[in-house]
């Protein structure tokens, strides 16, 4: 494939060629294997969402110009929205899975049974306030409560709304989705009735589909989302910036290299703690190493390096899931901790080649040919940790003296570690300097940037870096979650000198402020704590409807099934919502209508799919300008 087609980082392209040479199967041509001729040419029907094979009189196509519909009758626009409905319960469950994690550690950290801590404990109190849950009493007693609170919320009927969105959401909200019937019970609730509906012959029409996909997305922002990130902040301490090494070159081959990956940052955490004990250094030393690396990767990385600054183990951070192979190939890795989310199927292939173990860490994963596991368990961390410390180090005398390291593989510097704490505190403590910026200009507005990466229509991160290049330009300050913020990190775009590529306006802001024009805000489960800062601006604002703010929210390479449902919750939170690649949804017509013309009148949300950077980011500055007409500034 061309250079633009594999990636915008040279340490990737440069990775490649080495995987070429050595002959192995690899994303990239895998991608292209699946072209009809042309690597982004592919079946119609699967392309425009019509495609069904959910019985055995299948598999069944629509054609909504003909209305050619499935054997029960269903449409192509019930076809199309089932399917993401179905898409959106896999995000929903998979980041609820995380946040149950959550809860699970914090219950045993709070028994005192983990190596773990209560490290903001006015955090732990201040959002227990906002839940109303009573807070007297000890720590202990005040993790308990918080924990039943949260876990029995959860299990909340569908007939029963949920506290908890009830606290957090802004008033306005909560009075639209009412109206829509859809304000959500519990998150298990709303996961089953979406499941449920989606049976042959149960519910087929389109627009009651995508109202359960916005219900089930409202719970899982509030009720997951939220409560995850947040309490993970209690254990781990609230994000605050900080620089961090970023890029391939991270990989030192001398180093016995431990690699935590996926979106669960328990071990990862634990890894680091021990590994900085110096007997465990010196351990390292003696089979041979300079010593021990702990490496942090894709989002489990992403949780670990916003909170915890970066020193002589806890070395740097690689980037998003499609280098992973390009991970695998420096030859450095000793051991890659697979917890739940973003490790490859392909990756057995790649630790027979390249001699590094490969260890699944959640009862989630699981791969062809490994046999060995050790799911996370909170009490038995730290002698999990030890193992995996043990296990890289008896393998790196054997990678050491089998595998040619890459050498010579850039490294950048990121600021990272934003969060509404942090950005209140460049801020003096309160929004008004923000606030101010946005009404005289300097800043047009701001752009929530929750986005994976994709090989459809570019390259690896090619196109998210070139809508932040556009944004910026245009004086658009962004917030980067998800696996689109380690684009923005390894790309330089979180670095201060990169003022020098935003508007005059933004530029004098971010100079002033000392930061970069893209702020590292977390993973993509960080999406709820984006709408809970922006629920704050419309506070400060004197309550202006989410609709009408200067904002928006841009995926520029959706990937997955988590990021359908985060674009379908700022949808339903009324947000300007740019995607691309093309959904799947080109074969439903009337879907289409209802997600790009008529949800303003409905949320209020707009769904925009525009392939040109430049056009997309003209059209986000477009209604960031209406809105700012909208309230005078």
């Amino acid at each position: 494939m061309e250079d633009n087609r594999i990636s915008y980082h040279t340490s990737v392209k440069t990775a490649y060629k080495r995987i070429k040479e050595d002959g192995l199967t690899n994303i990239w041509d895998r991608f292209e294997a699946q072209g009809l001729g042309d690597p982004d040419k592919r079946c119609a029907f699967c392309m425009g969402g019509v495609r069904c094979d959910f019985c055995s009189n299948g598999p069944c196509r629509a054609d909504a110009s003909k209305d050619k519909r499935g054997v029960c009758g269903i449409t192509a626009d019930g076809m199309a929205m089932r399917m993401m409905l179905l898409r959106n319960v896999m995000g929903a469950s998979t980041y609820q899975y995380h946040a149950a994690a959550t809860i699970r550690t914090l219950r045993k950290t709070a028994e005192g049974k983990t190596p773990y801590s209560i490290k903001e404990p006015g955090k732990l109190k201040g959002f227990a306030e906002r839940l109303k849950v009573d807070t007297s009493g000890s720590e202990q007693d005040l993790v308990f409560r918080l924990c039943d609170f949260l876990e029995k919320q959860w299990h909340l009927p569908g007939y029963e709304e949920s506290a908890i969105v009830k606290a957090l959401a802004p008033e306005e909200r909560q009075k639209v989705w009412k109206s829509l019937d859809i304000f959500p019970g519990g998150i298990y609730s709303e996961m089953m009735m979406a499941t449920s509906s989606s049976l042959t012959n149960v519910d087929g029409y389109y627009v009651s589909l995508a109202k359960k996909a916005m219900r089930m997305s409202i719970a899982m922002a509030y009720q997951t989302q939220i409560v995850l990130e947040y309490l993970q902040d209690v254990l781990f301490g609230i994000p605050r910036p900080h620089v961090f090494r970023t890029d391939l070159g991270v990989l030192d081959p001398d180093y016995v290299n431990i690699l935590p990956n996926g979106h669960e940052p328990f071990m990862g955490f634990a890894l680091v703690e021990i590994a900085r004990k110096p007997e465990w250094q010196e351990k390292a030393r003696k089979a041979g190493a300079k010593g021990i690396h702990i490496i942090a990767n894709i989002e489990t990385g992403q949780e670990m390096i916003q909170r915890w600054e970066m020193d002589d183990v806890f070395y740097g951070y690689t980037g998003n899931w499609i280098m992973q192979e390009a991970v695998f190939a420096t030859g450095a890795v000793d051991v890659f901790v697979a917890d739940m989310n973003c490790s490859m199927p392909i990756d057995p292939m790649y630790a027979q080649k390249y001699q590094f173990k490969l260890l699944p860490v959640s009862d989630l994963v699981a791969f062809e040919g490994i046999d060995e596991r050790l799911n996370y368990i909170p009490e038995d961390v730290k002698i999990q940790a030890e193992k995996i410390l043990d296990m890289g180090i008896e393998n790196f005398p054997k990678r050491k003296s089998q595998v040619k390291p890459l050498t010579g593989l850039p490294v950048q510097e990121a600021i990272v570690g934003f969060s509404p704490e942090s950005i209140l505190g460049a801020l003096g403590g309160t929004l008004d300097p923000l606030l101010d910026a946005i009404k005289n200009g300097s800043i047009k507005g701001i752009a929530g940037l929750v986005s994976c990466t994709s090989l459809r229509d570019n390259g690896q991160d090619v196109h998210s870096v070139a809508i932040a290049k556009e944004l910026i330009k245009r004086d658009i300050l962004i917030l980067a979650m998800g696996c689109g913020s380690a684009a923005m990190e390894v790309s330089g775009l979180c670095d201060p000198k990169a003022a020098e590529l935003a508007g005059p306006g933004l530029k004098v802001v971010c100079q002033a402020l000392k930061v970069p024009p893209v702020l590292a805000f977390g993973t993509c489960t960080d999406t709820g704590r984006c709408a809970d800062l922006v629920a704050a601006v419309s506070a400060a604002l004197g309550g202006v409807p989410i609709p009408d703010l200067p904002v928006v929210a841009a995926a520029p390479e959706y990937m997955e099934q988590k990021a359908t449902i985060d674009a379908i919750f700022a949808l339903a939170f009324g947000l300007y919502t740019y995607v691309n690649p093309v959904p799947f949804v080109t074969g439903a017509p009337s879907l289409v209508k209802l997600l790009t013309e008529d949800l303003p009148g409905v949320t209020g949300g707009i769904l925009h799919v525009e392939q040109d950077a430049v056009q997309a980011a003209d059209a986000m500055l477009a209604h960031i300008m209406t809105n700012r007409k909208k309230l005078g500034i």
